[in-house]
């Protein structure tokens, strides 16, 4: 790679990003705390009223708290009904209103994996929304479901949190009152800020129908015949080019403030009418860490020592800050055959100007691959280049990054939730390295804590792999590669890692649109969300229902520089471990045969 990857206005760039990101951590992460711990917030004065209303025409005692197992059945039963009725919606779209374009009703396994994928935040889209949706499903089946879903993780982790910091107590705070406020205080007006601050640099917010725009000339379509000699298109004549529109900065805002990712258009935000400007594009980008970063802040405030949080924040920095260089690194060095075609005399060996396959010239390689770094180390999945057009070694980096887990910085709630599973592997270790029942914030973690965050952590390497050679070895796997090889593979292999990471971003090069796909990476997402939610519940519990014990010489500081280092070891190791002999399949192989 060329010593030189990043020019002046590359690092200013990704130091203006980092700068305003962290500059909002300690505001935002404090205002959420206040929220969580029923503190009075300013919006309450406007907005209390509807929290009131609520409670009442639900019938909710906002101050009876739940146990976990409570806890953990209203999450699974609020899923449930997300699920059933977006299901339903896209089945029979055809009977709402708000549908101009006259968008069909879509099959049932693609209506059930697009039910999974949004209910799971991962908002994975086998389709392109604006010539499979209607105006009615986007905004209140999928827009709907961006709000439910990244509340549904923050309560999760208000829950984990509050199991660490009680004692004494079975209680871990009450689900309904949890997505109320993490709503209404919190991402409903930051969507609103976010919704007027993108459409003012003209991104759509509108009802109408399709724009309808005549072709200067017109432009003949010849007739298509399959291999059977049956007439698949028929000879036109196109006379006029349609526009999609919509109401799109509204969910553009959630989209990414909730770590959801699924975009209106089907480039997502590669599209010009989802990000139009440069202010757009980092408005997105800093939208996609916002909240998962400060939430770190959210968590040493409530368990009354803000260095555990920092420490937490500085541990995901640590891991995520170097990667993302590679990426740009990567993608500014280029494909190195390029230098055989002699395109310009006076550049180096490597590709003039970088690999600007399958992103934005608006944008540029440093945006691409920073908001590629960012999507995937956050449970967001948004794409402003391909991925698959990166190289081998830029396209690892996102890869792998998904394969962390989604904890450095993942989606809001559960990359913080995901990250103190680590947290509690960590400190178990480091108890049975010195010889003492590890603690944790004054906490003993032992045999159940260890179990579930076992199985919290395996279970979506598990489903990754095992997805990864279901699709690999099956015939309706097969049928979806359109790229043989080591390409092919990796485009599986991340597909099952988007999937049951929750994360929703993909390779493409893959027919994902088929019902072994639909249905197989469907149901990833539901036991990668669910499997790893109802065991971080249960240590809530175990936690909360335990004393605190004094601390002594031999109990180990989680907040300091050795246990950061000793965090991130972990996650990296067990993140390397379980994957490299399917990334050696995939990216390791592209990458020497692109080098040799």
């Amino acid at each position: 790679m060329s010593a030189s990857f990043l020019t002046g206005n590359g690092l200013l760039q990704i130091a203006l990003y980092f700068a305003v990101l962290f500059a909002c951590v300690k505001p935002l992460g404090g205002y959420m705390a206040r929220v969580y711990e029923g503190q009075t917030v300013w919006l309450q004065k406007p907005l209390g009223w509807l929290e009131r209303l609520f409670y009442k025409a639900c019938g909710i005692d906002a101050h009876k708290e739940m146990n976990w197992k409570q806890y953990a059945a209203a999450t699974l039963m609020f899923s449930l009904g997300g699920f059933a009725l977006l299901y339903c919606l896209l089945r029979w779209q055809s009977l709402f209103p708000l549908n101009p374009a006259g968008m069909g009703d879509i099959t049932p396994d693609l209506a059930f994996n697009t039910a999974a994928s949004f209910i799971t935040n991962t908002n994975w889209q086998s389709y392109g929304g604006e010539s499979t949706l209607s105006y009615f499903s986007q905004m209140v089946g999928l827009t709907m479901q961006n709000f439910a879903s990244a509340t549904l993780g923050m309560a999760v982790m208000v829950a984990l949190i509050r199991g660490i910091a009680r004692k004494n107590t079975h209680k871990i705070g009450n689900f309904w009152v949890d997505m109320v406020r993490g709503t209404l205080y919190v991402l409903l007006p930051l969507s609103l800020l976010w919704t007027v601050l993108l459409g003012a640099q003209g991104i759509p917010q509108t009802f109408n129908e399709y724009v309808k725009v005549p072709y200067i000339e017109k432009q003949a379509v010849a007739e298509v015949k399959d291999a059977a000699g049956t007439v698949t298109q028929k000879a036109d004549t196109i006379t006029e080019q349609v526009i999609a529109v919509g109401p799109v900065a509204s969910q553009i805002a959630i989209k990414q403030l909730g770590t959801n990712g699924g975009g209106f258009f089907n480039v997502n935000s590669a599209h010009p009418y989802e990000n139009p400007t440069p202010l757009t594009n980092f408005l997105e980008m800093l939208a996609i860490l916002l909240i998962p970063a400060a939430l770190c802040y959210t968590f040493g405030t409530m368990v009354n020592d803000k260095r555990q949080g920092w420490a937490l924040l500085a541990a995901m920095t640590v891991i995520f800050v170097p990667l993302m260089f590679y990426c740009v690194a990567a993608e500014q060095s280029g494909n190195p055959h390029f230098s055989a075609f002699n395109i310009d005399q006076h550049a180096s060996s490597l590709q003039p100007g970088g690999n600007m396959e399958g992103k934005e010239a608006r944008l540029g390689i440093v945006n691409s691959a920073l908001w590629a770094s960012a999507t995937t180390a956050a449970s967001n999945g948004s794409v402003n280049a391909m991925h698959d057009s990166f190289t081998p070694a830029g396209g690892f980096v996102p890869l792998l990054l998904i394969q962390f887990g989604e904890v450095i910085y993942g989606g809001v709630g559960s990359g913080l939730y995901g990250m103190l599973m680590y947290v509690v592997v960590a400190v178990f270790i480091a108890g049975l390295m010195v010889g003492r029942t590890p603690e944790y914030l004054g906490k003993k973690i032992q045999s159940f804590e260890m179990k579930m965050a076992s199985i919290a952590i395996l279970i979506t390497p598990l489903l990754v792999l095992f997805g990864t050679a279901l699709g690999v070895m099956t015939a309706a796997g097969q049928a979806g590669i359109e790229n043989p090889g080591a390409q092919g593979f990796s485009e599986i292999l991340y597909a099952f890692s988007s999937a049951s990471n929750n994360n929703g971003s993909a390779f493409a090069g893959l027919s994902a649109n088929t019902p072994f796909y639909n249905t197989a990476l469907g149901i990833c997402m539901l036991f990668g969300r669910y499997f790893i939610i109802v065991p971080v519940l249960a240590i809530a519990g175990s936690l909360a229902a335990k004393n605190t014990v004094p601390r002594s010489a031999g109990t180990l500081s989680t907040h300091k520089p050795l246990f950061i280092v000793f965090l991130v070891g972990t996650v990296v190791l067990v993140g390397v471990l379980t994957f490299i002999p399917a990334l050696a399949l995939g990216p390791a192989v592209e990458h020497f045969n692109l080098i040799k």
